[in-house]
């Protein structure tokens, strides 16, 4: 290992840009919360969603987590308005039609209980009189706003959304606003994952 690399995981509150650059006054970037020098974000997680983001300064690892191809499975816990029926987990399962596109195939199960979160700030606001529901959803794929896009398209629209793991990568311990480094089996497990051929000789 060497130590010009660095590859770490952020707990992305809700509000924060997944960037370093300021575009707008009101809302938070990551610089805010992270003063590590050219890291970047491998893939993104939108403003108003919370959860494990992925930073590295590898370029080459970043190019290969990037790429469509890559397909590595991406796991989300998902508030819905109302309680998704078996058909509407089927449709989500098989893949929806969102603008013109099809999603692939995806793991989504209608989750027993409320999982344990720190709360939302600002909170989500509750209908009395509509019920709400938690879906884990695992996906291969990272289109825009594609989960929200997906629930909305079965009729339950999405409430709040927090991404808990990337491949085998977790959020475990970590709090709102936290990171860390990544440790040297995870830094092993996602070099293998990414730079399968084996031509790859510089880690993180």
């Amino acid at each position: 290992m060497t130590n010009k690399y660095r590859c770490l995981i952020f707990y992305k509150p809700y509000g924060v840009l997944s960037q370093f650059t300021k575009d707008t006054p009101t809302r938070s970037t990551l610089k805010d919360y992270i003063q590590i020098a050219d890291v970047y974000p491998v893939g993104r997680l939108d403003w108003d969603s919370e959860g494990l983001l992925l930073l590295t300064n590898h370029g080459q690892l970043q190019h290969r987590l990037s790429d469509p191809r890559f397909g590595h499975e991406r796991t989300y816990w998902v508030q819905v308005e109302r309680i998704p029926d078996a058909a509407a987990l089927t449709q989500l399962q098989e893949g929806v039609k969102i603008q013109d596109y099809r999603t692939r195939k995806a793991l989504v199960k209608l989750l027993p209980h409320e999982p344990l979160l720190p709360e939302r700030d600002p909170p989500i606001r509750f209908r009395k009189n509509v019920p709400t529901a938690w879906l884990e959803m695992t996906l291969t794929e990272g289109k825009n706003r594609q989960v929200r896009r997906m629930t909305a398209a079965v009729g339950f629209p999405t409430l709040r959304l927090v991404r808990v793991s990337i491949a085998h990568m977790k959020l475990d311990n970590l709090q709102p606003a936290q990171w860390r480094d990544l440790t040297s089996s995870e830094l092993k497990l996602l070099h293998d994952l990414a730079f399968s051929n084996g031509r790859v000789t510089k880690q993180c």
